[in-house]
């Protein structure tokens, strides 16, 4: 028994995935960089031959979406711009996929990991491909270089304003990094994290009979450079914002992951203004 719980654990080490993950601007100089949006999409990487989650697990994306794919590799994130991340997340993580609702997304690409050269010459791989062969379902996402900070906070702000998530800044002549890089940042006006419900509180008034809000238990961040500013792990707070009127119907079960933003830290450590944003699915 052992023996096949070993086997089986390296499997799973085998088959995850190592990508690219953003840190945070910290005023850094990102002088020349390359910015673009963050759009808020279900991430996704494919292989050449399929569509992997974050987590290495395949998604099951119908044959019509990814027909005519590439045969080398891609980064980026499933998107519509007119549909929230849970309609998005639903279609993706859908074990019977629908084409219809497929057919709303498209795959907006920030990276060709596995060519050479920085971030334009790598992005030119596809682009030269997608003139050959052209595909609705492919968009490479816009980069523009950065004179200064000053331009890309005033960037990031407009895109903010209008509805973004945030923007991503770049350095261009780096490779892919398939780990946390100092080279690709991410400016967003909240902070988020991932925690885990513990309780579910019942409300009141209008929500007499719904969930008022969740007890969480935050996870990672206890000497963690790369979670720096999110609360040490075990920090037991309460979500009661973002919650929609099906999440409080129906809310998250007991023991599963969220994610949620925040504005910084209080005095005693947990997260300021905590709203829920979604149901982690891995």
């Amino acid at each position: 028994m052992r023996i096949i719980f070993a086997l089986l654990v390296l499997l799973n080490f085998a088959f995850s995935l190592e990508l690219l993950r953003l840190s945070e601007f910290k005023d850094q100089n990102v002088s020349g960089w390359l910015a673009s949006e963050k759009l808020d999409g279900v991430r996704a990487y494919w292989n050449g031959e399929n569509l992997l989650s974050r987590q290495g697990k395949k998604l099951n994306a119908p044959l019509s979406f990814t027909k005519n794919f590439p045969k080398f590799a891609l980064d980026g994130e499933l998107y519509a711009k007119e549909l929230k991340f849970e309609e998005i997340q639903a279609s993706v993580m859908d074990k019977f996929p629908d084409e219809k609702a497929w057919s709303r997304l498209k795959f907006h690409i920030f990276d060709v990991p596995e060519a050479s050269g920085g971030l334009p010459r790598r992005l030119e791989v596809l682009a030269k491909f997608l003139k050959n062969e052209p595909n609705d379902n492919l968009i490479i996402i816009k980069q523009i270089k950065m004179r200064d900070n000053a331009q890309f906070l005033k960037f990031a702000e407009s895109i903010i304003a209008k509805g973004s998530e945030g923007a991503v800044v770049r350095e261009p002549n780096a490779p892919y990094e398939r780990k946390r890089s100092k080279n690709a940042l991410k400016f967003k006006k909240f902070k988020d994290a991932e925690c885990e419900v513990i309780a579910i509180n019942k409300g009141s008034g209008k929500y007499a009979n719904l969930a008022g809000s969740l007890t969480c238990k935050a996870l990672g961040g206890k000497n963690d450079k790369e979670r720096a500013g999110e609360p040490k792990e075990g920090t037991i707070f309460k979500i009661g914002s973002g919650l929609s009127d099906k999440n409080r119907q129906e809310p998250p079960k007991i023991g599963s992951v969220i994610t949620y933003k925040f504005q910084n830290l209080t005095s005693n450590g947990k997260p300021r203004f905590p709203i829920f944003l979604r149901v982690r699915e891995d």
